[in-house]
């Protein structure tokens, strides 16, 4: 059995021999596993067979993440805001395809309260500090390096939104670790996102553009959306339900059921 987790299947398998290889493997396993069916749906259109393709999506530790107070959270992460301030958070590798440089550009047209925190290392670190600088943002953006698991509640917990601004994703965690802190989402409409965000439990940007991003925040901000609310949506991920269909096709799957049954 194989696993289909994002960039293998967007972005590896344009490139022919790649894509031959990932064929034959998929054609060789039992059964192919994807994070989400956006993903599953770009496995069958390549060639691979739709009965042996399994989406068994990502779940999250609803214990690790959990609300905490948001002045508490602030107080403890060491940004303190005025209580009307609205803080953004923007989470994920600094690279392009984040759209981490989105988040900033938008800040020019929130008030001037509005703070952006940007978790994350890579390589465009430098070009993101300087692009603040230049659109005179530099006392509003804060950039917080690599936060350990354990520290992010605090974080999604002092945030009024996490922004996912990326070009393409697979299943991505974040959002399910936001809300499960009760932080509401805004994303890009790529890969898994809308299956993340079904049934109106984060907003769907109209585009990948800072212009689009500045409006979206702006109806969220005026909204003053249910942090409880959106918890209980991240509750339908727990890890018992995956964890339980991953077992069971490991039993049907597997000539010597003894040894997992």
């Amino acid at each position: 059995m194989v696993t289909a987790r994002g960039t293998d299947i967007n972005v590896i398998a344009d490139y022919p021999v790649p894509r031959r290889l990932i064929l034959d493997t998929a054609q060789a396993a039992a059964a192919s596993i994807g994070v989400s069916r956006a993903l599953m749906e770009r496995l069958a259109d390549l060639g691979a067979a739709r009965e042996k393709l399994e989406v068994f999506r990502n779940g999250v530790d609803l214990e690790r993440f959990h609300p905490v107070p948001r002045d508490a959270a602030r107080q403890q992460i060491g940004i303190c805001a005025a209580p009307d301030d609205h803080m953004v958070l923007s989470v994920g590798n600094l690279v392009e395809l984040k759209g981490h440089h989105l988040a900033i550009e938008a800040l020019q047209e929130l008030p001037k309260g509005t703070r952006l925190a940007i978790i994350g290392k890579g390589s465009d670190y430098s070009r993101l500090e300087a692009l603040a600088r230049q659109l005179g943002l530099a006392d509003r953006v804060h950039f917080a390096g690599v936060i350990p698991p354990d520290q992010l509640k605090w974080w999604y917990s002092a945030a009024d939104v996490l922004v996912l601004c990326s070009s393409r994703e697979g299943w991505p965690n974040v959002l399910l670790e936001a809300m499960a802190c009760g932080t509401p989402v805004i994303a890009t409409k790529v890969g898994g996102v809308a299956e993340v965000l079904a049934h109106g439990a984060g907003t769907l940007l109209s585009g990948r553009s800072s212009a689009a991003l500045v409006s979206a925040l702006a109806s969220l901000f005026a909204a003053s959306p249910d942090r409880q609310q959106i918890r209980r949506h991240a509750e339908r991920f727990a890890w018992d339900d995956t964890s339980r269909a991953q077992l069971e096709l490991f039993r049907r799957i597997s000539p010597v059921r003894r040894l997992i049954g």
